[in-house]
């Protein structure tokens, strides 16, 4: 466990979204902070925190909106000291298993155009676990990518991109997908409950993956 060197007041801290040089009028992003209660150089990669970790949580930092994006703070002393910790594996997988099944199905299901079935039958995947069952589930992944693209509805095209927008690039590119301003802008209602939903379901993960090890984490729904 890595012993916090600097104490920060998490209560007044103030989380915000980019990277930032030491000097940058007191700003700072997640693992920012990360670096430097663990007295470590000033960086968003600090050595301290698991890769996983520090993946999804620069992602999370830089997509959520400004009040969503404090709820981050409180796992802050939990971050220190999981590099190394035997669980970055299975973190890694908990992310892929969040992206495949949760994230992709969601956005595929305001695709009209895509028979309802394709986002059913990801979301009925098993859990993720190991490279064998993410080496299925990659086929699916592949089969509702070109499904969507044959779609060719803007709708379809822009829930891609806000999805990656929204949920970050924390859980991998599976989802990424490419959609015109203009596109993406008409579809910004429509997009907007399944965008604030997946924004709290990967505040959740992260929780879940930080806490490995400490708590009980809870089966993937």
């Amino acid at each position: 466990m890595t012993l916090i060197v600097n104490p920060v007041d998490l209560d007044t801290l103030v989380l915000d979204d980019g990277g930032h040089t030491q000097n940058n009028d007191g700003k700072w992003c997640l693992l920012e902070v990360a670096a430097y209660m663990a007295g470590e150089p000033w960086s968003d990669q600090p050595r301290c925190v698991c890769p996983a970790i520090g993946a999804m949580g620069r992602g999370l930092n830089d997509r959520l909106p400004d009040d969503k994006r404090q709820l981050l703070k409180a796992l802050l002393p939990e971050m220190l000291g999981t590099r190394d910790d035997g669980y970055t594996e299975r973190r890694g997988y908990i992310a892929l298993d969040w992206l495949i099944r949760t994230y992709l199905p969601a956005f595929l299901s305001l695709t009209e155009r895509i028979d309802p079935s394709v986002a059913q039958t990801i979301r009925d995947l098993p859990q993720i676990t190991n490279l064998e069952q993410a080496q299925a589930a990659g086929e699916l992944v592949r089969d509702a990518r070109q499904k969507a693209a044959a779609a060719g509805a803007a709708a379809g095209a822009a829930a891609w991109a806000a999805a990656w927008a929204a949920a970050g690039d924390a859980a991998g590119a599976a989802a990424r997908a490419a959609a015109r301003d203009a596109a993406r802008a008409a579809a910004k209602q429509v997009l907007a409950p399944t965008v604030e939903q997946l924004q709290d379901s990967a505040i959740q993960v992260f929780t879940r993956m930080v806490r490995i090890g400490k708590d009980p984490v809870p089966a993937a729904e």
